[in-house]
């Protein structure tokens, strides 16, 4: 076995360089190689860092000049009761965080929602997308290839297909801006996140764009995609998948388990959820839902830069009236571009392989693409519940106690 201190030496002798060092011994070796250089430079200890429970062999294809783990304590919340199009009965969510009091806020909605009979959720879009930018000499040779993309749409699936056995070319969108063509592809990439499928499939499609129009291709990404960053497009358009979750709480139930009303909690969403999120310009009009995206997303191993899109919800409450006088409250979260998969990328982490075994949703689904679905669904219960007990807390004037109490 290679020494760790060796390895060491020839980097400090410029005979290695610290991404070269897995050519000369394994991963685990490499990782601790890295360690010590680092503990000597910095003069630091990074013992917990290289505490961790997998090979590092597993996360080649995730990370690179590895140095161990970043641990972020992983709770879970449920069960998360769902009549979805996908999932269909009482899950455990895993979720990762450092913020204090977050799952007991989102099981507290939980409960509630489960008193009530339940959620319902359902993807109701999906595609993930890359959008490509070309440039042409002027609007003339901008509607010249437009016109052959709407024209030639199976031509360009037909290549774009060619790369993947998995991915199914949905839509391109044309965008024309001066002299610039943009070209927003849509993919169902089934139980992957599909962000390398799609880039790998549309580079195909541009070889074809190119060849048949007068268009010359600048970047394979032009930022109409639009990917980790806030944008009104994934807002309006979606983006991964699309999805909604919502629920019907009886007043008596509100007013025993969050002590407040309907009333209060449409209040509290109305002028903090709506009119504040339209002062600031925001482009989620939600509590937190981004918490408990996040969380999942780091438990399940998802692109956790992705976060900037789940965030981009609307969280909807309304008054129902019953005949008898009495008021319940209608609950929703729709999150317009929630971006997950079961299969790739993080997902094979054994850390993360495991969050998913808790749902039953590791690797593909049967059909392809219901386990992704599934997924997304649940976490959207998750942000349904978590936006439900914040303003129930807002509007209970209850949210600085209840860190106080728990210490948070």
């Amino acid at each position: 076995m290679t020494d760790p201190e060796d390895l060491v030496e020839r980097v400090d002798e410029g005979e290695l360089r610290l991404h070269e060092l897995e050519d000369h011994a394994d991963h685990d070796t490499a990782a601790t190689a890295r360690r010590l250089l680092l503990e000597r430079e910095t003069d630091t200890d990074l013992e917990a860092v290289g505490d961790y429970a997998f090979p590092a062999e597993a996360a080649e294809p995730n990370i690179e000049n590895m140095i161990g783990a970043a641990q972020v304590p992983m709770g879970v919340v449920g069960p998360v009761p769902v009549a979805g199009g996908a999932a269909d009965g009482d899950y455990y969510l895993p979720l990762a965080t450092t913020e204090g009091a977050l799952l007991a806020s989102v099981n507290r909605g939980l409960t509630v929602i489960r008193a009530a009979g339940g959620a319902d959720a359902r993807v109701t879009k999906n595609g993930m997308t890359r959008a490509p930018v070309f440039q042409v000499d002027g609007v003339a040779e901008a509607a010249e290839t437009v016109e052959w993309v709407e024209d030639n749409v199976d031509a360009l699936a037909e290549a774009a297909e060619s790369t993947t056995s998995h991915g199914e070319l949905i839509d391109v969108e044309p965008y024309v801006v001066g002299d610039s063509v943009y070209l927003r592809f849509a993919y169902d990439t089934k139980d992957a996140m599909g962000m390398n499928m799609a880039t790998i499939a549309t580079g195909e499609a541009c070889e074809l764009v190119e060849a048949e129009t007068p268009a010359s291709l600048v970047a394979l990404s032009g930022n109409l995609c639009s990917d980790k960053k806030p944008a009104a497009v994934n807002a309006v358009e979606g983006r991964g998948r699309s999805v909604t979750a919502d629920v019907v709480i009886p007043g008596d139930l509100l007013e025993d388990r969050l002590h407040t009303t309907a009333e209060g909690i449409v209040e509290a969403n109305t002028r903090k959820n709506l009119i504040g999120s339209a002062k600031a310009g925001s482009l989620g009009f939600n509590a937190h839902a981004a918490n408990v995206v996040g969380a999942a997303f780091l438990a399940t191993g998802q692109d956790e830069a992705q976060v900037v899109e789940g965030a981009n919800a609307i969280t909807s409450m309304d008054t129902r009236e019953r005949d008898d006088g009495t008021t319940d409250l209608y609950a929703s979260v729709s999150l317009a571009s929630l971006e997950v998969g079961t299969v790739g990328g993080g997902t094979k982490l054994p850390t993360q392989a495991e969050a998913l075994e808790v749902l039953g949703l590791r690797g593909g689904g049967d059909p392809a693409g219901s386990n992704a679905d599934a997924l997304a669904e649940i976490i959207a219960v998750g942000a349904l519940a978590g936006e439900l007990s914040l303003l129930a807390a807002l509007s209970s004037r209850h949210l600085a106690s209840a860190h106080e109490d728990l210490g948070r």
